[in-house]
């Protein structure tokens, strides 16, 4: 009797590592959120934490302008997308209107923290060779901790 109980619990604790193992090689992870599961947020290829820019309040007229001068040509008219990336694994530059999914949230700070970890520390799209990349524009000193979080302001409120 022994015998056996030692055996159903060797089998348990193997099939619950080997469940462990299967979660962890999911290709996104889900956290809960109260009753709901949500996907983990799209994050950049480059690593960093969120810079200056999500402590400031921005303003989503100026991060309009901004936007034009420094995303439009990337990421399209109002963030709508279509821009080809040949190299990239959709052929496409990502649009910010709508945004991934992943990375809205209802807490304002959170979808913030979100969009700032890619406009700090840039990002290479999946795919053999995009032909272009998400500059490190907060990394690189190409915007400033303002213009990141008008930029910010401006590609949360088209997402509304």
């Amino acid at each position: 009797m022994k015998l056996k109980l030692t055996k159903i619990v060797s089998l348990l604790l193997i099939m619950m590592f080997a469940g462990s193992l299967l979660a962890a090689c999911g290709q996104k992870q889900q956290a809960t959120e109260g009753s709901q599961e949500v996907e983990e947020a799209a994050k950049p290829s480059n690593p960093g934490g969120p810079g200056e820019a999500v402590n400031l309040t921005g303003d989503s007229t100026a991060g309009a302008t901004v936007y034009v001068d420094q995303c439009e040509k990337c990421h399209g008219t109002e963030g709508k997308g279509g821009v080809q990336n040949a190299g990239s694994a959709d052929g496409t530059v990502p649009p910010l209107n709508p945004i991934d999914s992943t990375m809205v949230s209802a807490d304002a700070k959170t979808f913030a923290t979100n969009i700032d970890l890619f406009i700090e520390h840039g990002s290479t799209p999946e795919g053999d060779n995009p032909e272009k990349t998400m500059p490190a524009l907060g990394d690189q000193k190409k915007m400033t901790p303002q213009q990141i979080a008008d930029v910010i302001a401006y590609v949360m409120s088209l997402n509304k």
